[in-house]
């Protein structure tokens, strides 16, 4: 057995949290797992309904982490969609939760695509972050 046994947590940026739970909660249908202020920042967690397991946490650039200089930097990456930050979700059916999503006024970079291990799409978050979901091969 590793020392490890699970991943609990992924981080991404976002630049503004309650847009983000406009975003991952009123348009993905994500669910809030965690909404603190802890004086220093708001420590915001989304997960998949019923998987509080995994957790998404929906954070600014700034301190303490970063410096106010570091922060507007990354802020601007996070604009290009150049941070690295993405996310792949799962699903049993890709082209109705693409219908579904297109009716909430989600805006793709991709339409359901079949691929050699399923079908997927892709999407961008209001930010810039990179989203997809998959439904793999049967």
């Amino acid at each position: 057995m590793g020392m490890f046994n699970a991943i609990t947590h992924s981080q991404i940026y976002v630049l503004d949290q309650d847009e983000a739970l406009d975003f991952y909660v009123g348009k993905l249908g994500l669910e809030v797992n965690t909404d603190s202020d802890l004086g220093f920042m708001r420590w915001l967690t989304v997960n998949v309904p019923g998987d509080p397991v995994r957790q998404i946490l929906l954070t600014t650039p700034g301190p303490p982490a970063l410096s106010e200089e570091t922060a507007q930097q990354v802020r601007e990456l996070v604009t290009k969609g150049a941070t690295g930050g993405s996310l792949i979700f799962s699903t049993d059916d890709c082209r109705k939760t693409y219908e579904t999503l297109l009716g909430r006024g989600v805006e793709f970079t991709e339409e359901p695509t079949e691929r050699p291990y399923g079908i997927d799409c892709g999407l961008r978050d209001p930010f810039g972050n990179s989203i997809r979901f998959t439904q793999p091969k049967s």
